[in-house]
């Protein structure tokens, strides 16, 4: 059978060891293929498991990584272009801890969860504060169609066992020749060291000879029972880079933070581009003391358990998944991008665990959040007609260029940034684009200061931009004793200017100058970027946005550069709002009730725009207050009579509709996004409006609400939810965080003008008494047992503890 299109499913070998198991296992082998792509440089093994037909492919002698890998799946779909699935097959090591009892021919199967696709690449990264692991790339999942057969073949192992091992002594019956490097090893040779026992390097002598079996250098581990097998399946997070893991201390780091079952070397190259299964026999622990006697079992078994699922997949299901090459844009964008962020990088992992140590004590903020939810908000093709203004235009190539753009509250100047950076991001490999974003949700008692934070964060992108800047910032790290002392806010300027200078030409976009609060700050941060674009050995081209606020205007006034201002107009933004409109009344599931109705879908659009004075919040406020009007012809046309000129109006208005039974808790709400030292968890929330303060007992669990995303109901349009920017992942998703909805919504709350019924009740230090008298009634329901781990206790099952007992 030599027709390539009568393949369907990929599989990847990396070495030579999981090339001859695969083969093992195919139920039938095909003949080589007759003719293969002038651009592919693979080799093959072709044959049948089940009922499906199977292209086998090994990586080349000697080439191993994620780009290796990239290639030979590129290359493989030049020939076979019918590939509507992947498999990844072979060893890898595992990460065995208290939670994951995983041992030498054991296997690991890739599935998401914890915020993963499955696959995560370990070697480039940062870590944050509390020890929380953040890549600098989302890997997609496998195939639907695959992970419901890993969900049922699981089943079936779990109510009948599995037969992995005698499977692969089947194979081994029928080809003897193979026993000595492939069967299972003697049990005792499965030793797990403690973590501080590494074994010399570079030498040939075995490892029982070397580091012993003394019992107080091994990890004592019970028998498996009765009915657990010698090869138990792992399901989870598999953790991919271009080094062997030989580390057991970052191997427990990552295993403690990210819960990665194992470590592998290729899986990263392949995962957004082709379709892919990662199954991972355990040879080794992804430590010093590597060997090579469990490696030929491992790549067995784990060919055994790709052969089962194999068989439990109907082969229509395969036919109904797309070709792998209809999926991607073009055939050689698999490899591009990964040789490109390969290459860019320029990461080993030698440098990454220096450049690890150096965001431990940088502490930079990541802004790709903040651009992330702006891009999620941006309407399509908004913005865009600031990118074909001529200034921009010319900005973008004038040496030491400037570019104020301000506009009134709610005008969308966040989302234009996020349009803005898009836009200068695309040549941003070889032109680094740098960019910020001000946060007035970012607690402003923090120990860093907002401008802090800002230089931090652009140095830190910098560093990863371009690496001939890096030994700039490496000098100051061993200069503040190797990240034991901060570094100095005045030298980490100048290194940030050296930096600039070093990389010739740098574009950089700051967003809500103005919510950098404190006065003193302002100026600070004003003088820096006259600094930054007055000198003439730098070349930078520095664009921000804020509102016209006089400390800002008075200060350019004074600068004495050749800049651009840009004052965000509703003629300008008319079309985005326009279309934003439209959308909202054609798309939105509350309006589809006016289908038909074209001459109410104009009436609507027309009343809006007429008030709408250039104010995308001012916009989405009515649509919230409208949706509940849109029942009946006459109530709609009443509430667009009678439509807010104003965003203080239409707070007012927001807050006098809050039903006399929401009150109490919407205002609990505001307080303590007003007035609080930092932003607080959706769960933290939850919990403080439970609090009654007057009653016995002030608190009982049982009153927390039956669904928590419910809060945004007592304050509707006023706050919004959003993955929290430093928390932890639980289950699928971040953290969830209860903000204000914009900039505008804390002024407002703040300040003297809010609605009349609510003054009192905001005035900050009314505001900051009720706070501290709910965190107080809260503590005073806990109690502390030394013999139930306490602390887990409480920050589990009662999550305002923390809170309350800090504040």
């Amino acid at each position: 059978m030599s027709d390539p299109n009568v393949y369907t499913i990929g599989w990847i070998c990396a070495i030579n060891t999981e090339y001859v198991a695969a083969q093992e296992f195919l139920d039938e082998p095909h003949d080589p293929p007759e003719f293969v792509s002038p651009h592919d440089n693979n080799d093959y093994t072709l044959g049948r498991i089940g009922k499906h037909n199977v292209v086998i492919a090994v990586l080349p002698e000697g080439a191993y990584g994620i780009d290796s890998a990239a290639c030979v799946a590129r290359d493989m779909l030049h020939t076979f272009r019918n590939i509507r699935i992947g498999l990844m097959v072979g060893i890898g090591g595992g990460a065995p801890n208290a939670k994951n009892d995983i041992r030498l021919g054991d296997i690991v199967v890739s599935l998401p969860g914890n915020g993963q696709g499955g696959v995560f690449q370990y070697d480039f990264g940062k870590t944050i504060q509390e020890q929380t692991f953040r890549e600098t790339r989302y890997l997609n999942q496998s195939p639907n169609v695959v992970r419901a057969s890993v969900a049922g073949l699981k089943a079936q192992y779990e109510r009948k066992g599995h037969q992995l091992e005698q499977a692969v002594n089947h194979r081994l019956e029928d080809n003897e020749r193979l026993k000595e490097k492939y069967a299972h090893p003697p049990p005792g040779t499965d030793r797990l060291y403690k973590s501080e026992v590494v074994h010399p390097p570079d030498s040939e002598a075995s490892c029982v000879e070397l580091c012993g079996e003394d019992p107080s250098k091994l990890i004592a581990r019970k028998e498996r029972g009765k009915f657990q097998l010698n090869s138990t399946i792992h399901y989870g997070l598999i953790a991919s880079g271009n080094q062997l893991m030989k580390d057991a201390i970052i191997r427990d780091k990552l295993a403690n933070e990210k819960n990665v079952l194992c470590f592998e070397m290729e899986a990263a190259g392949l995962m957004n581009h082709f379709p892919c299964l990662v199954i991972r026999g355990i040879c080794d622990y992804s430590d010093s003391h590597k060997n090579k006697e469990w490696q030929g079992y491992a790549a067995m078994v784990a060919a055994a358990y790709a052969k089962d699922l194999l068989d439990r997949i109907i082969p229509n299901k395969v036919e109904a998944e797309r070709k792998v090459v209809d999926v991607l844009a073009s055939v050689g964008e698999l490899v591009n991008e990964t040789l490109s962020y390969s290459r860019d990088t320029n990461i080993t992992f030698k440098t990454w665990k220096r450049k690890k140590e150096i965001d431990d004590w940088l502490l930079a903020p990541d802004p790709s959040s903040h651009y992330n939810e702006a891009l999620g908000r941006r309407h399509k093709d908004s913005g865009r007609w600031f990118l074909l203004r001529d200034d921009f235009v010319k900005w973008k190539t004038k040496k030491n260029s400037f570019f104020w753009l301000h506009g009134i509250p709610g005008c969308g100047k966040t989302v234009l940034s996020s349009t803005i950076i898009e836009d200068l991001d695309q040549g941003s490999s070889t032109q680094p684009l740098l960019y910020f974003f001000f946060d007035f949700n970012d607690p402003e008692k923090q120990k860093k200061q907002k401008v802090d934070k800002m230089i931090r964060s652009l140095t830190s992108q910098l560093y990863y931009k371009r690496e001939e800047t890096q030994s700039l910032l490496d000098s100051l790290f061993f200069a503040s004793g190797e990240g034991h002392q901060e570094p100095a806010p005045k030298a980490l300027r100048k290194t940030l200017s050296d930096m600039i200078q070093q990389a010739g030409q740098v574009w950089i976009a700051l967003d809500a100058l103005d919510e950098c609060l404190k006065h003193s700050e302002r100026k600070d941060l004003l003088s820096w970027m006259i600094d930054l674009v007055s000198s003439e050995q730098r070349n930078v081209h520095l664009i921000v946005t804020s509102r016209l606020e006089q400390p800002f205007e008075s200060k350019l006034k004074e600068w004495n550069h050749d800049k651009d201002v840009v004052a965000i107009q509703d003629s300008m933004i008319a079309d985005d709002i326009r279309a934003y409109v439209r959308t909202r009344i054609r798309e939105d599931s509350d309006f589809k009730k006016l289908q038909g109705h074209a001459d109410v879908q104009l009436e609507i659009e027309t009343s809006i725009m007429a008030k709408s004075n250039g104010m995308f919040q001012w916009v989405k406020c009515q649509f919230d207050n409208l949706e509940s009007s849109s029942c009946d012809i006459r109530s709609l046309r009443t509430a667009l009579s009678s439509l807010p000129t104003s965003l203080d109006g239409t707070y007012d208005r927001i807050l006098e509709n809050i039903p006399c039974g929401y009150r109490l808790n919407a205002t609990k709400i505001l307080q303590l996004l007003a007035f609080s030292d930092r932003p607080l968890l959706l769960k933290e929330v939850v919990d403080a409006i439970a609090v009654r303060v007057d009653d016995d007992p002030p608190f009982d669990p049982d009153d927390r609400m039956f669904d928590p995303l419910g809060v945004q109901q007592f304050c509707p349009s006023l706050v919004v939810l959003a993955p929290g920017k430093d928390t932890r992942i639980v289950g699928d998703v971040p953290e969830l965080e209860l903000h204000f909805a914009h900039f505008s919504v804390k002024e407002y709350i703040t300040s003297t003008r809010v609605e009349a019924s609510f003054k009192t009740s905001l005035n900050e230090v009314l505001a900051k008494a009720c706070i501290a008298r709910i965190c107080l009634a809260y503590l005073s329901q806990l109690y502390l047992d030394s013999e139930q781990g306490t602390i887990w206790k409480l920050k589990t099952e009662f999550p305002l503890a923390q809170y309350s007992a800090q504040y």
